[in-house]
């Protein structure tokens, strides 16, 4: 199912949208904290469990993006966009059934296996269009549209809040707001489908073929076996963990981190906390990755691990002792969260071109599946264990922000090691061009 290729004067800023209205949609991915509470009632589940269909989809977008991605490259986006709208709005419904028939089961099923799979190809789906769309505002380019998955989670945590306000938080009004969830976003999705296009292909001068493309040129299956591919899956995988690590357990973490002191912080004052954050995270996505395109996408991440290291050394070093400055600190690191998910693609299409980039950057989303586990794991674990110690307050917390703090240092090094693509894993130009040209022919 290949995409009608543009025609003449069709405008590229049209593309965004398009990538938008799947991004905005599958990022609803951070707002399902917002049905864990009625699930918990309604089904008497464990906190525990109610996670795990948000954790199941994290980790299946990982592993469709790794998969799939591939597949994304050879059919285009409007199939991918395609696949993902089914998958995300069928994994709502089957949560609708399993809500409505009280089977738990099958919203994990659903939500967490199905609409992770949309999740996955949704996310990888536009970005290789984009950067071939705007070669020379890479960055800008999907910083857009993967700000729509940091932004998603504005739109749908109040919209989800007042229907299980209007329907009810019991199993039926759960299922009725699943019902709506898939539905509305069956639509909104489409929208992208139906308006993605790819640009026209080059045609040389001689013979009116596919020209090639202009630069180094690396297969996915090539890229995996370079060094660079597995230093920026470091960088990723440590830049994410330092930032959901925070953005896992934001709420709890402040309010423990300020319990002991004269101005404790209240769960309304928290929720407002976590609002910030997810602003900081979507906006990041945009500045930074547009900045990256002035200033080099090996210093942006110089700045998201080496200041963002800073800024965990400063929570650490202050501690509860100023509070302007522990939200200050927190909504730069997730501002660099943000940012580093939205400069990746643009690094790998400046490493590897844009052959096969978004095959390349789904298999790098395993850093993603892994820093998922690690950053919560990292926190929570440690916070538990010296809660049982007896300790309170910022000793919570101490440990876990020396290893963030290690772990950007580690990126900070992989990013460094980053080199130019040796020539044995270049691919010939002519091939390549005659791949790309088939690619784009409308079905």
């Amino acid at each position: 199912m290949s995409p009608p290729v543009a025609p003449l004067g069709w405008s590229r800023w049209l593309v965004p949208p398009a990538a938008l209205s799947v991004h905005l949609s599958i990022g609803q991915a951070y707002a399902w904290s917002v049905f864990k509470p009625s699930l918990e009632s309604a089904l008497d589940l464990s906190g525990t469990q109610s996670a795990l269909p948000f954790q199941l989809g994290i980790v299946m977008l990982g592993l469709s993006a790794a998969f799939g991605g591939t597949l994304v490259e050879r059919n285009g986006p409007r199939w991918a966009m395609t696949v993902a709208l089914i998958c995300f709005s069928s994994g709502f419904l089957l949560s609708a059934l399993g809500a409505a028939t009280e089977q738990y089961w099958l919203i994990v099923f659903g939500y967490g296996f199905v609409g992770g799979i949309g999740l996955g190809i949704g996310y990888i789906s536009p970005v290789s269009t984009l950067i071939k769309w705007f070669p020379d505002r890479p960055g800008m380019a999907t910083g857009i549209a993967i700000m729509g998955f940091g932004g998603g989670a504005l739109i749908a945590s109040p919209w989800s809040a007042q229907m299980l306000e209007s329907f009810g938080s019991d199993n039926t009004g759960i299922a009725q707001a699943f019902l709506v969830h898939g539905l509305t976003y069956a639509v909104f999705m489409s929208l992208g489908v139906l308006l993605v296009r790819v640009p026209r292909p080059a045609k040389t001068a001689a013979d009116g073929g596919p020209a090639p493309l202009e630069g180094v040129q690396v297969s996915a299956n090539s890229a995996i076996r370079t060094p660079q591919f597995w230093c920026l899956w470091v960088v990723l995988c440590m830049n994410v963990t330092a930032g959901i690590g925070i953005l896992e357990k934001a709420a709890p973490m402040i309010t423990d981190f300020f319990a002991d002191t004269s101005t404790p912080v209240s769960a309304s004052a928290a929720a407002g906390f976590v609002a910030l954050l997810s602003a900081a995270n979507m906006l990041g996505r945009i500045g930074w990755s547009s900045t990256s395109d002035l200033i080099g996408r090996k210093n942006i991440y110089r700045v998201y691990l080496g200041v963002g290291a800073l800024m965990y050394a400063l929570i650490a070093w202050v501690g509860d002792s100023s509070k302007p400055l522990f939200i200050c600190c927190a909504l730069v690191i997730l501002s660099f969260y943000g940012g580093g998910f939205a400069t990746i693609p643009a690094y790998l299409k400046d490493l590897f071109g844009t052959y096969q980039v978004g095959a390349i950057h789904g298999r790098l989303l395993t850093a993603w599946s892994t820093a998922g586990v690690l950053g919560p794991l990292i926190v929570n674990w440690i916070a538990d264990r010296q809660e049982e110690a007896g300790k309170s307050g910022e000793s919570l917390y101490g440990l876990s922000l020396i290893i963030m703090i290690g772990l950007l240092v580690i990126g900070f090094v992989a990013n460094e090691l980053v080199r130019p693509v040796h020539a044995r894993h270049h691919i010939p130009a002519q091939k390549e061009a005659v791949d790309v040209h088939e690619r784009q022919q409308p079905a």
